[in-house]
C-alpha cells in the first residue's frame, strides 16, 4: 500500500513544481511584454478567454498523449 502512496506523492510534487515554475515563467514574460508596450496594462475578456481555452487544450493535450 506504502508503494502505491509513494508514487503518487513523487507526481504530486513533480507536477506542483513544474506547475508553479511554468507559471512564474508566464507571469514574468506577460510582464516584460506589458512594461515593453506602451498604453493599457490590463487584461481584456477576451484575452482572459484565450488563455483559459489554451489551457485547457493544453491539459487536454496532455491528457490524450498519456492515455494512450
Amino acid at each position: 500500500m506504502e508503494e502505491n502512496t509513494k508514487w503518487k506523492s513523487l507526481t504530486y510534487l513533480i507536477g506542483g513544481t513544474l506547475g508553479l515554475a511554468t507559471g512564474l515563467a508566464a507571469a514574468f514574460l506577460f510582464i516584460r511584454s506589458r512594461e515593453n508596450s506602451e498604453g493599457d496594462h490590463s487584461i481584456t475578456s477576451g484575452q482572459g478567454v484565450k488563455i483559459g481555452m489554451g489551457i485547457v487544450t493544453f491539459l487536454r493535450n496532455i491528457m490524450e498523449s498519456t492515455s494512450k
